[in-house]
Order: structure tokens, then C-alpha cells, then sequence
């Protein structure tokens, strides 16, 4: 056998492998993010692949963007799945790292917000049924991938996954951050998104907004004084929403922000990093 026809041999050997090799690799999953529970990951993987965070499959962007939160009380470990276009399979196990929580004892609050009576009942699980069905909501947009800012600027008064004491009363622990500053604060949105609930006065938290960023996660203000958005209406990052206030159960002016990924409550301050400074 000459020299040239081992050499051709060799090559059409190269290019057989070649073809035989999966398109996809491990590398083409990338994972940005907190992995700690009320952590958010921003994931890219390669465009047509499925994603699946135990049994739920997310929703993949056409660009391959997805987004996985994890709870307040998340296991410490989340399975990861990933079909490739090609068929080809990847799986990862998270590790979610545990947090430890604060106390928070909250004095002055009127008992109808601690115990609410028997008449209002009714209303308060009609508005926590819309605001379960905003949650679920899962648009296409990623308008999160810009990033977060923070709604108002103040002191931070109340931090998340707080176990909550009211009047002494143990009660859910707390799932936002609370900003307290003075009331008439404008509040902005942190991040593109449209308005997919606006109302004066819910009874819980009084004027509240929920703005969605896309792919399930979304942001809600709480105990706002006024709101001057619509639902449906649009909204670009730094634009005003309402005014800060203390309304519903509020013991003083203050922005309760919450985040949500579906109905997974995740850490707002993971997102948008430490408090500026103020004048």
C-alpha cells in the first residue's frame, strides 16, 4: 500500500469520527446565578434543546435562555435535565446552598391584618387566587436579562425569609425586601416588563403592582400609596410606577419588593446587589 493511499484511508477515518460525534457537549450549558435557596440561575443553552428542573420543563428562549428560582426552603439538591437537538442527554444535580433566616418581631399592627375577621375572608382569598394566576403566567419575553436595579432607595428594613412575629402572633415569614423611606417615594421598576396587575388597595398589602419579566419571574410592590400603570401597559427599567406608602398591613412607610419564579419566592437583594448610598 503507497504512502498516498494510507494518508486518504487516515482522512476518511477523521471524517467518519467526525460525523459520528454529538453536535453538543457539556460545555454548551452555561449557569449564571445564586445556587442558594431564594437564589435565581439565568441559563443559555443551545437553541431547540428542552430543559427540565425535576418535573417541571421550562420554557427556552429561542437564543436558548432560560430561568430556574429556588425557595426559601429549597431541597439541597435540584436535577437538572437537557435534551439536546441532536438527542443527546445531559444531567446535573445543583447543590442549592442552605441559608439561615432572621426573627423579626413587628409591633403595632392593627389585629384585623394579624387575624383577620370572618366578612373579609372571602376577599382575601379572591385576591390571592389573581395573584396566583399572575404568577403562573409564563411569557416568552426575557426581559430580564438586563438585569435588576433596585425600585426605591431607602433604608433596608426588612430582609427576606424573615420568620415574622406580629403583636407577638408568629406568623409566614417574610418573602420581600422592605425599603423604608419617606411616603410619596416614587417607586421605578427595576427591569423591563409589562404590568399584569395594578390595584389601589388589595387587603394584605394595600396598593400593589406586579410587573412580568418574562419566563415566570416577576416582581410585586406592595403598600403603595398611589399606582400609575395599567395592566398591559409596558414598562422600560427607571420608569416610575407609583408612590411609596403604608397601606394595607404596614406598620410605617416602606416598599415591600418581592420576586417571584412561578410560585417559587425568590431573595430580590440576590438580584439587585447592595443598597446605593443615599444623599
Amino acid at each position: 500500500m503507497t504512502w498516498q493511499r494510507l494518508n486518504f484511508s487516515f482522512l476518511t477515518f477523521l471524517i467518519f469520527m467526525l460525523l459520528l460525534k454529538p453536535v453538543q457537549a457539556a460545555g454548551d450549558l452555561i449557569l449564571d446565578g445564586n445556587l442558594v435557596q431564594g437564589g435565581l440561575i439565568i441559563g443559555t443553552v443551545t437553541p431547540g434543546a428542552e430543559v427540565q428542573v425535576g418535573d417541571r420543563v421550562l420554557r427556552v428562549s429561542p437564543e436558548g435562555r432560560f430561568v430556574i428560582g429556588f425557595g426559601r426552603d429549597a431541597e439541597a439538591e435540584a436535577e437538572l435535565n437537557v435534551t439536546y437537538p441532536d438527542g443527546s442527554k445531559e444531567a446535573r444535580l445543583l447543590p442549592v446552598k442552605p441559608r439561615t433566616y432572621d426573627i423579626e418581631s413587628i409591633t403595632g399592627v392593627p389585629k384585623k391584618y394579624v387575624s383577620p375577621p370572618e366578612e373579609v375572608q372571602a376577599r382575601i382569598a379572591k385576591e390571592n387566587a389573581e395573584i396566583a394566576r399572575v404568577r403562573a403566567i409564563d411569557r416568552p419575553e426575557v426581559w430580564f436579562e438586563n438585569g435588576f436595579v433596585w425600585p426605591a432607595i431607602g433604608r433596608i428594613s426588612g430582609v427576606y425569609g424573615s420568620q415574622r412575629i406580629f403583636n407577638g402572633e408568629p406568623r409566614r415569614p417574610h418573602f420581600g425586601v422592605d425599603i423604608a423611606a419617606p411616603a410619596g417615594t416614587p417607586i421605578s421598576a427595576p427591569a423591563d416588563g409589562v404590568v399584569s396587575l395594578a390595584e389601589p388597595d388589595l387587603y394584605y398589602s394595600g396598593g400593589t403592582v406586579i410587573l412580568d419579566h418574562g419566563h415566570g419571574l416577576t416582581s410585586a410592590f406592595l403598600h403603595m400609596s398611589s399606582v400609575s400603570v395599567e395592566v398591559g401597559q409596558k414598562i422600560k427599567q427607571g420608569a416610575e410606577i407609583g408612590k411609596l406608602g403604608s397601606t394595607g398591613r404596614s406598620s410605617g412607610p416602606h416598599l415591600d419588593w418581592r420576586m417571584n419564579w412561578f410560585e417559587e419566592r425568590i431573595d430580590p437583594q440576590l438580584l439587585a446587589g447592595p443598597m446605593p448610598a443615599t444623599n
